[in-house]
């Protein structure tokens, strides 16, 4: 038996990690709890283990009497003039009470408060080491699945990456070795669980201090983020010292430090862009690799109109408006992406307005009104001044009549403007 309690010592010292000391406590203390299930409500009761020989015994404080009527609590004169010579009535004497066997009831108490205490230890180990890594990148190993939930070998403790933290597209297979940024530790009920992502924007700035020492020793600074896993993530940096290109810093000699995170992330593409204090400096720069070609501001409003051509509308959109969208994160306000108008459209739509007016204007239906207005006549006085012959060759369907009623009509609408 001492040679399995040293055994068992070491076997968590070694595997779990957790202090002999600690275990030791933890092991008398799950042993104290059987032995009051064999021995009873025995005074002072005590279980102690020997650090080097693995010695279990079980100690109390036992009145002396002459006769011995509650063997818990009491111990015959000659039995404790055996153990203390000098030993009296009355006196109490430290008596050596170590079952011989703690039976089936006092062994599951032993288990059961055994592995409360493990858990405890573990609790607290855990808690003590990753309460200073959360908001740091951690690697690990793939080791199983728990439905959509991924299960990460840490070491000596295992982390969960929820569905929720896991990176659109993105996937693993037992045994892959991944990097995953520490959300939190929760003090659960279970035990203590180390909550980790790879969807967070944390993570990507993470990996960029791992790689861009500027940023890590904050001569380059990260002034705003917006990330949508998996698609894109938009960085906007800036540095307080003018010699130092925070694009460049961040981008590496020919791409390498960018090339570093984007190999990472595997499909996600990473914009980095200087950032500036002017909205709409601000907003062109987010909205990349679109190009721009205005922009107003709604300062009231918080709102952005930036007008594209044809060609970079999709462009500044993005797939499923994601571009657009992180450009907003990156600014702050709101950005409206609209095409720019072809000469044909301002046309159209110009002949559109003029044709209206003029139907109501001259009292005809829409498709004469059109015919005057193509005509060159764009206003219901420019109809009064003609002539009567010009109008009835732009209009051969109407007769001389109705041509002097189309005139008269736009005689008395220029009075009354």
């Amino acid at each position: 038996m001492n040679q399995e309690v040293l055994a068992i010592i070491e076997y968590m010292a070694r595997e779990k990690g957790i202090h002999r000391e600690a275990f030791l406590e933890a092991m008398q203390s799950a042993l104290l709890a059987a032995a009051r299930k064999s021995i009873g409500p025995a005074r002072d009761l005590r279980v102690e283990i020997h650090p080097k020989t693995g010695k279990i015994t079980a100690r109390a404080n036992l009145e002396v009497v002459d006769k011995v009527e509650d063997p818990r609590g009491q111990v015959s004169l000659k039995r404790a003039k055996e153990i203390d010579p000098t030993a009296q009535l009355g006196q109490l004497i430290d008596v050596e009470v170590t079952p011989k066997d703690f039976g089936r009831i006092a062994a599951q108490v032993f288990k059961q408060t055994i592995n409360q205490a493990l858990r405890s230890i573990e609790r607290e180990m855990v808690l003590a080491e990753f309460k200073d890594r959360v908001d740091h990148i951690v690697m690990g190993t793939v080791r199983r699945f728990d439905r959509s939930d991924v299960i990460l070998d840490l070491g000596r403790y295992e982390g969960v990456m929820q569905a929720r933290e896991r990176v659109p597209g993105e996937e693993y297979v037992v045994g892959d070795r991944i990097r995953a940024y520490v959300l939190a530790v929760d003090n659960t009920s279970h035990g203590p669980q180390i909550l980790l992502s790879r969807s967070h924007p944390n993570f990507v700035r993470k990996l960029l201090e791992l790689e861009v020492s500027e940023v890590a020793d904050h001569t380059v600074e990260i002034k705003a983020m917006a990330r949508e896993p998996g698609f894109r993530t938009k960085i906007a940096v800036w540095s307080a010292n003018p010699k130092i290109d925070p694009v460049g810093a961040c981008v590496g000699v020919r791409g390498a430090r960018v090339k570093n995170i984007v190999r990472e992330l595997h499909i996600e593409k990473i914009d980095l862009f200087r950032w500036s204090s002017d909205v709409a400096e601000l907003a062109v720069e987010a909205l990349k690799p679109a190009r721009i070609k205005s922009v107003e501001l709604n300062e009231a409003g918080k709102r952005v109109k930036v007008v594209v051509d044809e060609e970079n509308y999709s462009i500044a959109l993005g797939r499923k408006g994601k571009n657009a969208w992180l450009a907003s994160k990156i600014t702050g306000w709101e950005i409206d992406v609209v095409r720019e108008q072809s000469a044909e459209e301002n046309f159209a739509q110009k002949l559109a307005r003029a044709t209206e007016e003029m139907a109501s204007a001259l009292s005809v239906d829409p498709s004469t009104a059109e015919q005057i207005v193509r005509a060159g006549f764009l206003s219901p006085s420019a109809v009064a001044e003609s002539e009567e012959t010009d109008l009835a060759s732009v209009l051969p369907e109407l007769d001389l009549i109705a041509v002097k009623q189309l005139r008269e009509n736009a005689r008395h609408c220029a009075k009354a403007s």
